[in-house]
């Protein structure tokens, strides 16, 4: 075997040898992979192999597309047949919310001219004979999806990368990852040491276990999944569309006169800390008919034909499921020179696109698009844990067929991350939700209310909760926990210059002071958004939202030149945050605090200490919700202390507690932006409305040519504010109209408790921003929309500074 290749790829499954023949396509020939059995052996050679491409965002359906087109071509191009049937793709609505589901998903679909087609009971019957319409609402039919031979396919991608030059060595088993500093050298195999510059994990089943060879802990591991194939039959055409039944939980392929049934039933059983051996190849479970029923079942009341058809052969086999639930693509932050792409529970379906965003991200540092929903970055180290795995996988793919409410909140894995005022909140009466393990009040149940919160796609009840809370905020006074921010400390004679160029705003500030700003990438697209508080001339403190901490400190360490010299640590845990905020804010800080609080003493975006009471406290004067207000970061061990002097200060203005849910209707009000919602890698700070953040003229920075060109000719495209007058239930990715037109989908939507109105941002092209006949989409209805100039909420700012 070859002791050198420029890039190292573990794992001859279907997004391995996609990741190889991509690479090949791009002309990098000094690839080689190495599989520890056989190529498909694990996961691919069993999977049933359907591919369907819509998902809740326009990238990640991008992605799923471009592994149709992969699939479109394959055959053709490597002299390689895959079996690949583009018979389309049927799924049923058999509850109501599963309708609307569907119907939110097809304004999705629109929103980006993705084709489908929503059926009522019957036409979903003439494409599918077999079903009964008992109970079903409508079904929605994508034309383009199909299904594939997962062997086959596999082999014609390997076919294509040996064309362009990929090495294949199968039976080798890689033993050991060689690391030196923080990159990775080689591969140690038990056929001998093999040197690399890039190593990819494709692992499939076993991604877990080598990215521990390299010390890395990786938040994926193994459940079991069935699946059946019944008896022939003469009579069932080969040209049937793939069937789902999510609230059935099953799925259907047809299978040459037959048919392939599964289902994504609840309590699958979990791998465990056993772990799979690397010894396991072509091999499979014993099937478990007890829990197959749940499955089969509900199934063959959908689809009586079933209870004619009898089962040919059980396939249960283990299948790689991440903690969310979703891919996890992109580069190991602790180690530049090394990539992962695993944790697919529908490997077949994204092997094609993950192959090409991989090789980009390979060979350009970049994935081409953002991906933030896949990218290995947005979880933290407890989420890798095989205590958070072995109960969230399992809960994770039960969900898979469930209906996917806009709130939904994961059970499993709680209570392991918890500020210091948790168990003060709980007992006020908090309903608490999760965000990168620490445990948030999303609202507060008031007193005589019942405490059952259910999810929906409607705000049933919450202005007895959310807006209560909205309107105290706005009204009087209120404290929120936002313990969970990310906080860096960054230090060194070099920080402020390091700042400097990464930011696009004027951090070189006097100390004392905060500035809101953006990171952006040489493209001018925002990689980070931020505060920055200057302590003392070469102390910086950072705060970014509790999902971002891992991708934004990559971000920050990877730029941070050989010999600067500038230092981060993650302080996360060492102080709580409480916000507080209201028109009262000042009054009740006045009480428990003897430093001056005034507008006069203390200006918008100031930052320092004080004492509140006997403890220290880094105050910092901003909003994210329109008010007067202060970030109080605290030292963890005061926290509790802080927080019941604030209480008791507040009695007298009726001051309570508040909760995320209230944040986002607030800060929808006032036009602030959500990261990896409004803004993202694809967007610039000119196209989000953040142009006064850009400073141009400070000197050098990341992205600072791309913005200079975009601000003098004008950019083509603006995020836009839209209020509706109806009550509708906008949460982002709806579709928008122009008179009749379809010009653009929203990024985010709330309803404003303070302007009684339903408000959603989007981009629009900049040549129509000043027309009217503006329409939104919802569920697919549409609603006249108004575009506003600046926020629905006190666009001149006086309620923040005053």
């Amino acid at each position: 075997m070859q002791d050198r290749a420029k890039i190292v790829i573990i794992g001859g499954g279907a997004v391995g040898c996609s990741i190889a023949y991509h690479l090949a396509q791009r002309g990098e020939r000094d690839v080689l992979v190495i599989e520890k059995s056989l190529v498909t052996h694990g996961a691919t050679w069993h999977a049933a192999g359907l591919i369907g491409q819509l998902r809740s965002k326009r990238n990640l359906t991008k992605m799923m597309q471009n592994s149709v087109a992969l699939c479109e071509r394959l055959a053709k191009e490597t002299g390689q047949e895959t079996g690949w049937h583009q018979v389309g793709s049927l799924r049923v609505a058999s509850s109501p919310d599963h309708w609307q589901e569907i119907k939110r998903t097809a304004t999705t679909a629109r929103s980006f001219g993705f084709e489908l087609e929503l059926l009522s009971a019957k036409e979903a019957q003439e494409k599918f004979p077999y079903m009964s319409t008992d109970g079903v609402l409508g079904a929605a039919f994508i034309p383009t999806d199909g299904y594939i031979d997962p062997y086959s396919y596999t082999m014609a991608l390997v076919a294509g990368a040996r064309a362009g030059g990929v090495k294949f060595e199968q039976n080798v088993l890689v033993e050991d990852i060689i690391i030196k500093g923080n990159r990775v050298k080689g591969v140690q195999t038990d056929k001998g040491y093999v040197e690399c510059d890039t190593l990819v994990n494709a692992a499939g089943l076993w991604a877990g276990q080598v990215s521990q060879l390299a010390g890395i802990a990786l938040p994926t591991t193994v459940v079991e999944h069935q699946y059946c194939v019944t008896d022939k039959s003469q009579n069932i055409p080969t040209d049937l569309p793939t069937f789902r039944d999510p609230h059935n939980l099953f799925y259907l392929k047809p299978e040459v006169g037959g048919f392939v049934i599964g289902g994504w039933e609840e309590g699958t059983p979990h791998v465990g800390k056993k772990r799979l051996p690397f010894e396991f190849g072509r091999e499979l479970y014993e099937g478990n008919f007890d829990r197959f029923e749940k499955v089969l079942l509900p199934a063959a009341e959908r689809l009586p034909i079933l209870n004619e058809l009898g089962i040919q052969t059980m396939i249960n086999g283990p299948i790689p499921v991440s903690a969310d639930g979703e891919p996890i693509l992109g580069q190991i932050p602790e180690q530049p020179n090394h990539f992962v792409a695993c944790g697919f529970t529908a490997g077949i379906a994204g092997s094609g696109g993950a192959g090409e965003v991989m090789a980009n991200w390979i060979l350009e540092g970049d994935p081409g698009m953002d991906l933030w929903a896949f990218d290995v970055r947005r979880f933290g180290p407890h989420q890798a844990s095989s205590s958070y795995l072995s109960q969230r996988s399992v809960e994770v793919y039960a969900q898979y067929y469930k209906v996917h409410f806009p709130a939904t909140e994961m059970q499993t894995a709680r209570l392991r991350r918890r500020s210091p005022l948790y168990n003060a909140l709980a007992k006020n009466g908090a309903s608490f939700g999760s965000k990168s393990g620490w445990e948030r009040p999303n609202f507060f149940w008031r007193e005589g209310m019942e405490r059952v919160d259910n999810p929906s796609f409607e705000r049933i009840g919450w202005e007895k909760t959310v807006g209560f809370e909205h309107q105290a905020i706005r009204e009087k006074v209120a404290l929120i926990d936002q313990s969970s921010f990310s906080k860096f400390e960054i230090i060194g004679k070099d920080a402020a210059s390091f700042l400097q160029r990464l930011a696009v705003n004027n951090v070189d500030k006097a100390p004392g002071t905060a500035t809101y700003t953006q990171l952006c990438n040489e493209r001018g697209g925002i990689e980070a958004d931020l505060t920055i508080i200057r302590e003392t001339d070469d102390r910086f403190y950072v705060v970014t939202g509790s999902g971002f901490g891992v991708r934004d400190r990559h971000w920050i360490e990877s730029n941070i030149a050989p010999r600067e010299n500038v230092h981060l640590s993650d302080i996360t845990s060492s102080r709580a945050v409480i916000n507080l905020c209201g028109p009262f804010a000042r009054k009740v800080l006045e009480k428990v605090s003897d430093d001056d609080v005034s507008h006069e003493g203390f200006a918008f975006l100031g930052a320092r200490w004080i004492h509140i009471g006997m403890a220290p406290v880094l105050a910092v004067r901003l909003t994210y919700v329109g008010e007067l207000g202060w970030e109080l970061h605290i030292p963890v061990e005061y926290a509790a202390y802080v927080y019941e002097l604030l209480r008791q200060a507040g009695e007298e203005f009726d001051i309570i507690d508040a909760g995320y849910r209230a944040i986002d209707s607030l800060r929808m009000e006032k036009r602030y932006l959500y990261w990896g919602a409004d803004i993202g890698p694809d967007y610039t700070p000119l196209e989000a409305g953040l142009g006064f953040c850009v400073k141009l003229s400070k000197g050098d920075f990341i992205g600072k040519d791309a913005l200079q060109k975009q601000k003098e000719e004008g950019v083509t495209r603006k995020l836009c504010c839209f209020v509706v007058d109806k009550d509708i239930h906008l949460y982002g990715s709806e579709a928008i109209y122009h008179q009749g037109k379809l010009v653009g989908l929203t990024t985010s939507g709330n309803f404003g408790y303070t302007v009684g109105q339903s408000i959603a941002f989007g981009y629009l092209p900049a040549n129509i921003i000043d027309a009217g006949g503006f329409e939104i989409e919802a569920y697919c209805e549409r609603h006249a929309a108004k575009r506003i100039d600046g926020s629905a909420y006190d666009t001149a700012r006086t309620k923040i500074l005053c």
